[in-house]
């Protein structure tokens, strides 16, 4: 028998929504051995189940998808060859004309079970509208090889990914991509802007001190709030590093601008911090 023979004789012996739409009455030990029968076909029975998903709005692939899901929580638990032999096969089908939304799953799967080792195939999505953020969430969660992909993609995104891929870097705390970074904040969007605020001050860079507070001397908007609110943050990351001259001129500059009463607090918070210090 063919694999993909082999393959669909297991795969209908996956689970089916009953009347209600709802997985129920699962016969364990059947689906266990069915999964087993799979995993033993290797990358041809991963490949092949990613073959057999289709678009939402056509169904008929519950069964694959289940089968495909429950594969990539088990590769988890796995030794760690099976689990990069799984990861890798998984990847090797992203790209080309597979259907976004196929590609989507697959890549929500590689949250589950990937690796470093497809950080790379990752890292290719961050410049699809389509597919940047699953993408980051993939990336993020495997964390090893990550914040290299994000720094790469930074400088040939735009717009969503732009904004997905700052934000990103920020989460990593990614201090070598700080200076690239700093140059997002100058963008014409305003989100995009603030998100690299955001960013910088999480990392916590002493070099982009000066570019925080400017950034924070806008007239009063919600731009003037959130650059504030990433001044404070930034200080708070410098101090736990132990530095001291940064984050006080933070501080005093804060406490001594903030004088309209709508900002009080900004001022209260600031000058509880130098106390401190």
């Amino acid at each position: 028998m063919a694999i993909n023979e082999k393959l669909k004789v297991q795969v209908d012996k996956m689970p089916a929504p009953d009347g209600r739409g709802l997985l129920s009455g699962i016969d364990e030990k059947a689906v266990d051995a069915a999964l087993a029968a799979i995993a033993a076909l290797g990358r041809e029975g991963v490949v092949g189940l990613v073959e057999m998903l289709v678009e939402p709005q056509k169904g008929g692939d519950v069964k694959a998808r289940y089968a495909l899901h429950a594969l990539a929580t088990e590769a988890g638990a796995k030794p760690e060859a099976e689990r990069k032999a799984f990861a890798t096969a998984l990847a090797s089908t992203l790209g080309g004309d597979r259907p976004k939304s196929v590609q989507g799953f697959v890549v929500r799967q590689l949250q589950v079970a990937g690796g470093e080792e497809v950080a790379t195939s990752l890292g290719k999505l961050l410049l699809d509208d389509d597919l940047c953020e699953y993408a980051a969430q993939a990336l993020l969660a495997i964390g090893k090889g990550a914040a290299a992909q994000f720094r790469t993609a930074l400088g040939s995104t735009k717009g969503g990914t732009k904004l997905t891929v700052v934000q990103a870097l920020g989460v990593l705390r990614d201090a070598s991509s700080a200076a690239a970074v700093g140059k997002v904040a100058a963008d014409k969007d305003r989100d995009t802007r603030l998100v690299a605020l955001w960013s910088l001050a999480n990392i916590g860079d002493p070099a982009s001190v000066d570019l925080l507070i400017n950034a924070s001397n806008v007239k009063p908007t919600h731009e003037r709030t959130k650059a504030t609110q990433a001044c404070l943050l930034l200080a708070e990351r410098l101090l736990a590093a132990g530095r001291k001259k940064e984050p006080t001129r933070i501080y005093r500059h804060l406490r001594d601008t903030r004088t309209d009463a709508s900002e009080h607090y900004v001022r209260d918070i600031a000058g509880q911090a130098l106390a401190k210090i």
